[in-house]
């Protein structure tokens, strides 16, 4: 059974880095990992935020991604904490909810309503991209993806 052992206070880094090939549990795993990482940051304000727009973009990268090879990138910074998914594949993510009973589509809708900002950084060397997001702490005003 694998069990996943969070970091104490003292031992959390400013960032985590890893990379994975995801399977059928990977999600599951992956949002521990962050609640681990946000406990021990201080930062549980976000975590149900956090854990729901990473969920989304790991379905993403499990759906549409060759391989579901991913990297992931856990960021603290003042007051927030910075997700990062990226991948070697060069197709760039599209909300595109557009009938109701769509089965697909939603998720960057989701990723866009429970975070503060969010986007989609190209990578011109390997060809892929990296899609990220934000969660502060406190109120804020959410805004929409950089253009």
């Amino acid at each position: 059974m694998n069990q996943v052992t969070g970091p104490r206070a003292a031992d959390v880094e400013t960032r985590y880095r890893a990379e994975f090939a995801l399977g059928e549990h990977s999600v599951r795993h992956l949002r521990r990992i962050l609640w681990l990482y946000l406990e021990g940051s201080g930062l549980l304000e976000v975590a149900d935020a956090a854990e729901l727009a990473l969920s989304e973009l790991l379905a993403n990268v499990i759906r549409h991604v060759p391989g579901r090879r991913c990297g992931i990138c856990f960021l603290l910074l003042p007051g927030a904490v910075r997700v990062e998914v990226s991948d070697a594949c060069p197709r760039l993510p599209v909300a595109a909810a557009q009938e109701a009973l769509a089965e697909g589509g939603r998720g960057l809708l989701l990723v866009e309503a429970v975070t503060d900002r969010w986007g989609v950084t190209p990578c011109s060397t390997s060809g892929g991209k990296t899609v990220w997001f934000e969660c502060a702490l406190g109120p804020g005003p959410r805004s929409a993806p950089p253009g």
